[in-house]
């Protein structure tokens, strides 16, 4: 748990300035602004139910595309957790597990799920959509923070067979998203999440960014941080059941 304190105030540090005059503030709106966020454990149906509030309408602002991947824009509701890598299906790795509510229309990275259910897997990224990640601290972008990479070869590595193919600690894992008025949840079955239903995490909102030409760069890091639910991203916040 140390590594991930490390990576977490590494964020509280930086946040002061990527709010400010982070890569994108264009996006920094209502739609942005965190009043609550909450995970509840159905007991009845065995699943964890995860939640925020915002003062705006959830998921009503999209990125604008640019009509390429290299440099695609990405906005997320990602609940930071301290849950360990292997809960999710990874292998043991450091970096802090979070689960992402994205949408990005430059590219579809859940091959696997027809989230506009127009029968075509592939042209739906703008939908809001879940993918587990592990983020570990990179100074090279505004926000301190990436997706964790790896190289193709490594043995060592396991993803859930959910994955988008992808150099990263990253999966699509297909969970329903639902946004109405003022809050976007997603409900996931605890079984995939080994059976846990007690655990700690925080709410984000942030803009992040794909970079497939520049080596000096993660493939997604995390440029700007619009919002935080504890403000200081101490994770204070635990599963209630009901």
């Amino acid at each position: 748990m140390t590594n991930k304190i490390i990576y977490l105030f590494a964020l509280i540090i930086l946040t002061t300035i990527t709010i400010a005059c982070g890569q994108d503030s264009t996006y920094y709106n209502d739609d942005f602004k965190i009043l609550n966020v909450e995970v509840i454990h159905d007991q009845a149906l065995h699943v964890n139910i995860w939640n925020i509030e915002v003062k705006g309408s959830a998921g009503k602002t999209v990125p604008t595309p640019i009509g390429e991947l290299d440099g695609a824009p990405v906005l997320g509701y990602v609940f930071p957790t301290n849950l360990k890598s292997t809960d999710v299906g990874f292998n043991m790795t450091e970096g802090i597990v979070a689960l992402a509510l994205t949408s990005h229309p430059d590219f579809d990275d859940t091959p696997l799920w027809d989230e506009n259910m127009d029968l075509i897997y592939n042209n739906d990224g703008v939908i809001w959509h879940p993918h587990w990640v592990i983020l570990v601290q990179d100074k090279r972008v505004s926000g301190g923070l990436a997706v964790k990479q790896f190289k193709k070869d490594d043995k060592t590595v396991i993803l859930p067979p959910t994955n988008p193919g992808m150099p990263m600690y990253m999966d699509s894992p297909g969970f329903q998203v639902i946004n109405s008025n003022n809050t976007i949840k997603v409900i996931v079955p605890a079984s995939r999440m080994n059976g846990i239903t007690s655990f700690n995490y925080d709410g984000v909102t942030a803009y992040m960014q794909v970079n497939t030409s520049l080596e000096n760069k993660p493939m997604l890091g995390l440029y700007n941080v619009f919002s935080i639910a504890s403000e200081d991203l101490s994770l204070p916040y635990k599963v209630t059941s009901k």
